[in-house]
């Protein structure tokens, strides 16, 4: 039996208000077409679903049985479209990014929390992986947002997020000459330490070095990051790490770098998405407005990035002058900068408060 939905919206409405000059207006139609509707509903259904009286109208037995259904029914489709309203405002939904356990601690992690903060409604998911791996669950449609090094893709649409520069180190009691300008065929006679063959960045060194005919033969080949830097600190070699990874180390001094007559051309880490058309991600196609929440997520990065960027710029402008800091200050919220990239700027030591309670 096929009896279109608007009839029971019409019904409906009837019920509710026992008047059908009332459920008219409400509806926006006349009362002749809500007469009319309700006259085709009860012949496609074959029952009789009101009683008529001076005063208006009451709904019979069957009328009430069916008002129950019809009231859920009618319910339950608008909370479907509430919340596929909600999901193409971004309200509700899921977003699945993929990345590097480095890249997400290191750089997304302040993002993933602003985000979060603004868009409590959605969730989101982490896949851990490296670049050759998160690139692939891409353009599987596993994830929606690959944050990966140097994509060469036509099928990508990629956003430059920061640059990696890579360079070698050593504990700071190591067996060399911290002073010593190194040659490529130097560096690669050291006990070397090396990420595993299938990281991007050991792949990437390994082919600079070999342009000028020297091939890298590490000793030790690890998944971690961080053991690269473990192992350079008790002396097992020269670790080829990430300089924006290790910076913290360096700092402490527990591991140095070592000089050399060559430097290995920077990298790219950067956001990537599948291009798609309209509103249906290409790789997700089944996911309702994919693409309006990742372009959100990707707008939303972009803009928090620019203006760290921007205040950081005024950092190091404010800080060349007299007094910069506490300049800065009334300028720009530099904690702001410094939750987002805590290892970008020095700690700031706040000028006294004055009498009335203001910074002076």
């Amino acid at each position: 039996m096929a009896v279109k939905l608007e009839l029971y919206r019409v019904f409906k409405e009837v019920a509710e208000t026992g008047n059908i000059s009332v459920a008219a207006k409400n509806l926006y139609i006349s009362q002749s077409a809500v007469s009319q509707s309700i006259k085709q509903l009860e012949t496609a259904l074959q029952a009789r679903l009101f009683a008529r009286s001076p005063r208006g109208v009451s709904l019979t037995s069957e009328g009430q049985m069916l008002y129950q259904y019809v009231r859920s029914a009618l319910g339950l489709l608008a909370t479907g479209e509430d919340k596929l309203s909600q999901a193409q405002q971004l309200l509700l939904g899921s977003l699945v990014i993929g990345a590097s356990d480095t890249v997400t601690s290191w750089f997304l992690t302040p993002y993933l929390d602003a985000f979060h903060r603004q868009h409590p409604g959605i969730r989101l998911k982490i896949v851990s992986g490296r670049s050759a791996k998160v690139l692939s669950m891409l353009k599987s449609g596993a994830v929606d947002i690959a944050f990966a090094s140097s994509p060469a893709d036509s099928n990508l649409e990629s956003w430059p997020c920061f640059a990696t520069h890579s360079v070698f180190v050593a504990g700071s009691g190591y067996d060399c000459d911290f002073s010593h300008v190194y040659t490529r065929q130097e560096i690669a006679d050291f006990p070397l330490i090396l990420l595993e063959r299938k990281a991007s960045s050991r792949v990437f060194l390994e082919q600079e070095f070999l342009k000028s005919g020297v091939t890298l033969t590490p000793e030790i080949e690890l998944s971690s990051r961080q053991l690269l830097v473990s192992l350079a600190r008790i002396g097992l070699g020269v670790a080829g790490v990430t300089l924006e990874f290790v910076q913290k180390a360096l700092d402490t001094g527990d591991i140095r770098l070592l000089k050399t007559d060559f430097d290995i051309p920077a990298r790219s880490v950067d956001m990537c998405t599948l291009k798609w058309e309209g509103k249906v991600c290409a790789g997700n196609p089944g996911r309702v407005s994919c693409a309006i929440q990742i372009n959100r997520f990707q707008n939303f990065l972009k803009v928090l990035k620019s203006q760290a960027a921007c205040r950081k710029s005024l950092f190091r402008q404010a800080a060349a002058l007299p007094n910069g800091r506490a300049v800065f200050l009334q300028v720009v919220d530099v904690h702001f900068v410094q939750f987002l990239f805590p290892a970008a700027l020095p700690p700031l030591q706040l000028p006294a408060a004055g009498v009335d309670g203001q910074q002076d």
